[in-house]
């Protein structure tokens, strides 16, 4: 029977669907010999829960799992263990015997051992359903790639592109070189070229690779392990700049004048011969006039030009700033033993805002140069904040004394403006992390709202087409756009820009909190040890449950209940964000500096509970309003834990 018209929501890359199969009447073009017509859009299947499986001796045991909303244990009977030892992370049903019986967990799946710290982050890759295995037809399509032919693109080897990234990095998909313009129209000018690994060449529209990686959407990074959006021959070979090595790329070659303003740009396929590969301390030390065997012949003749070009493009950045949130991204090392060694901020330098500025100018040429051609992309939009948040953002700055302008259109200047006043003071990193709550999360879309973040009026993400599956559309919109041969954005793809959107939006989500709840439980891991000991922090939340606790020396995030907090009742003051005693006047605020004693840790939930040692403010008491918490029972709180504030981690601004 013909299919009905589709029902319900379209669907998007993992949905589940009803459709209406029948044999084409010969292979199309990529070799499928059936089409699928979708009739509606199904629930999606049950997710199984996740936990730690604790054995007892004689036959079953108990589940310990890994959410911190859920933090109670399960009992497994004997014989529904399905092999699972001590220690597994396995996937579980919860089954009832009878109808009124206790619920009870069955084994169904086994998954592996996470005691090894290196293997914790396949908590989240399972929790969050994150693939990372390749499937055998996207595995046999790499033994065709093979490099482009040089004829038709440009020829870039005569310049010392430099590849310059994070010190541990595997893959390098973006080089860039500097130089002064010689036009006598442009005095003290220069020249830009980034170059960017060119992955439109190897995963065309359509291929088992291209599906599995707009699947993936993104590469998820943990401290312990990258699951990454294409398989290794491509992203740490055939598309890594590696030094010395002859590698395709597309390249935007920029005009600055001498104050930084863009006088022109254009996009090339070329090929490319990186002349050293660099780590951002190795750069910055070189320019410092630190040199080392590498980067001494590269001084004068690479680093400085870019150093001087980036210079000015700063000088025009600040006339419209973007915001400027410079939070401190800790960064878990896992040692040897595969334990967390050490928790660390590295310095942020001016070689790294030098590379994000020379990407943001190439990833706002891919925009213009598209909108010129009435090309359809997939733009990088973020919104305003909404009047919901700002408001709240506004009652907490006024605790604090600080104020938001509330008329006229917001720009990201006035929230600089803001953070600049308690620049050097203990409430900085707190004050830029409410900022940051308060803005409205960046996304993929078709349609162009600009990047308020950025103050730009349109941007396009182009720079990372190995791990970012929108930059990848991008790549293959300007080849299409621009006549650079094969490859391209095909029709049918355009068509559907829009589920593309939403569905890397979604992935880039799933990867945040994947990444997130990863370094919560390896912190946890860490800290696990040294139960009983005490740290510095400050209040982070304010609930009425209780409070929130951002520690000073590892970042790490944890909980005190209300009914622990003191010998008092506590009242919650929304607000004044604040637990008030109701006969003392005791006050523990937001942003208060604190000391707490580590109570409990469970690493593979990855929470933390604190106990309060330090004294509150001295205040007034608030009066008879109602109680939020009993004190007198340190200690003596509810096990489970409320979720907390939404944390930044390494990529969580995303621009």
């Amino acid at each position: 029977h013909p299919p009905r018209k589709f029902q319900g929501p379209v669907p998007g890359v993992g949905d589940r669907i009803l459709a209406h199969v029948e044999p084409l009447p010969e292979p199309d073009p990529m070799g499928y010999t059936f089409e699928a017509r979708p009739i509606k859009r199904l629930a999606p299947e049950r997710q199984r829960l996740l936990g730690i499986f604790r054995a007892r001796p004689g036959g079953g045991g108990a589940i310990d799992p890994v959410d911190r909303k859920q933090l109670r244990e399960w009992p497994v009977e004997k014989g529904h263990e399905a092999g699972a030892g001590d220690g597994d992370l396995v996937r579980f049903d919860l089954v009832r015997h009878g109808r009124y019986g206790l619920r009870r967990a069955r084994v169904v799946e086994r998954l592996g051992n996470p005691a090894d710290q290196r293997q914790v982050s396949l908590i989240a890759i399972h929790a969050h359903g994150i693939p990372d295995v390749f499937p055998p037809a996207a595995l046999a399509e790499l033994e065709a790639l093979a490099p482009p032919d040089a004829r038709g693109r440009t020829d870039l080897t005569h310049l010392p592109l430099v590849t310059i990234d994070p010190e541990d990095a595997r893959d390098h998909d973006d080089a860039v070189w500097a130089g002064p313009d010689d036009d006598p129209a442009n005095p003290g000018g220069h020249v830009v070229i980034v170059a960017i690994a060119d992955v439109s060449h190897y995963v065309r529209t359509g291929s088992a690779l291209d599906r599995e990686a707009l699947r993936r959407g993104n590469s998820v990074y943990f401290p312990d392990r990258v699951v990454p959006m294409l398989p290794e021959r491509i992203s740490n070979d055939l598309c890594s700049l590696r030094e010395g090595e002859l590698r395709p790329c597309m390249a935007v070659r920029m005009v600055l004048d001498a104050e930084g303003r863009r006088r022109s740009h254009h996009f090339m396929r070329a090929m490319m011969r990186s002349a050293a590969r660099l780590s951002y301390g190795q750069a910055q030390a070189a320019v410092d006039g630190q040199e080392d065997e590498t980067t001494g012949p590269l001084v004068e003749t690479v680093l400085r030009p870019l150093w001087t070009a980036w210079r000015a493009l700063e000088v025009r950045r600040q006339r419209q700033p973007p915001l400027a949130l410079d939070l401190p991204e800790r960064k878990i090392h896992i040692g040897e033993d595969g334990r967390v060694a050490r928790i660390t901020v590295p310095p942020r330098l001016e070689a790294h805002r030098l590379i994000e500025a020379f990407m943001i100018e190439a990833n706002v040429c891919a925009a213009e140069s598209l909108d010129a051609k009435r090309q359809p992309l997939i733009y990088r939009v973020h919104e305003p904040p909404s009047q919901e948040k700002l408001e709240a953002l506004r009652d907490v700055l006024a605790e604090w004394g600080l104020a938001l302008p509330r008329a006229g259109t917001l720009r990201p200047s006035h929230f600089n403006a803001i953070l600049s006043k308690v620049e050097d003071t203990p409430q900085a990193e707190l004050v830029s992390e409410m900022v940051l709550r308060a803005q409205s999360q960046a996304a993929y879309s078709p349609h162009n709202v600009g990047h308020f973040g950025l103050s730009l009026r349109r941007y396009a993400h182009f720079t990372s087409p190995i791990r970012r599956y929108g930059d990848l559309v991008v790549h293959r919109a300007l080849v299409r756009a621009l006549g650079l041969g094969e490859g391209g954005l095909e029709p049918e793809e355009a068509a559907r820009l829009e589920a593309i959107a939403e569905d890397i939006s979604t992935a880039e989500r799933r990867a945040i909190a994947a990444e997130r709840e990863t370094a919560d439980r390896l912190i946890a891991h860490y800290l696990a040890d040294r139960i009983g000991a005490t740290f510095t922090g400050r209040i982070s939340g304010v609930v009425r449950p209780g409070l929130f606790i951002r520690l000073d020396e590892t970042g790490a995030d944890g909980f005190v209940p209300a009914a622990t907090i003191g010998e008092d009742y506590f009242i919650f003051d929304e607000q004044r964000r604040a637990m008030i005693g109701e006969r003392s006047g005791e006050t523990f605020r937001l942003g208060d500096a604190v000391e707490v004693r580590l109570v409990e840790a469970i690493p593979t939930a990855g929470a933390l509970r604190f106990e309060i040692v330090s004294e509150g403010a001295t205040g007034s008491p608030p009066g008879r309003r109602g109680r939020t918490a009993r004190g007198g029972g340190r200690g003596r709180g509810e096990r489970q834990m409320p979720r907390r504030p939404a944390a930044r981690t390494r990529r969580s601004a995303r621009r």
